[in-house]
């Protein structure tokens, strides 16, 4: 039975939209998955240590009979085949394609490795602006609010 997920792409290394692009095609091999919509890709401001050059950010819905494991792990392999390698990289530095499992179905999951949502979503108007634009309705679960909702709150902010 296939799971709605929805990812976040990334990249700010490299030719970002080669990247961006190169992971969705990855993406959309993946056996028992299946691209429903992708967002507009946008630029946007690095957060994090260093001098970073600017992000592109997007999110993509996809439907996977993948468990969420399974699916992260075909991920980070992904993201391998990219060049990124995690274990040596500064955390939040640049990167050449990083790819976030943000929502998948309507489970809750905090294993070491692996949180569903993903814990800082409700921060980054980076996410919530391509999940708001491809899902304004999308009850998140744990935060029991829209990606619209959360957006709305976190621009109130600024």
């Amino acid at each position: 039975m296939s799971i709605d997920a929805y990812i976040a792409m990334g990249s700010n290394l490299g030719n970002r939209h080669a990247n961006i692009q190169g992971g969705l095609d990855a993406i959309s091999l993946l056996a028992s998955t299946k691209i429903v919509r992708c967002s507009t890709i946008i630029e946007t401001d690095p957060i994090g240590p260093g001098k970073q050059e600017c992000y592109l950010n997007g999110v993509v819905h996809i439907e996977t009979d993948f468990e969420p494991r399974v699916l992260l792990d075909a991920l980070l392999q992904i993201e391998a085949g990219f060049g990124r390698e995690r274990a040596k990289e500064v955390r939040w530095g640049s990167r050449t394609l990083d790819l976030d499992v943000l929502v998948y179905g309507d489970l809750v999951i905090d294993e070491p490795g692996l949180e569903i949502p993903h814990p800082r979503l409700h921060t980054r108007s980076f996410v919530l602006v391509p999940l708001a634009e491809i899902a304004p309705d999308l009850m998140l679960p744990g935060y029991k609010k829209t990606p619209q909702a959360l957006l709305e709150a976190f621009e109130s902010l600024d």
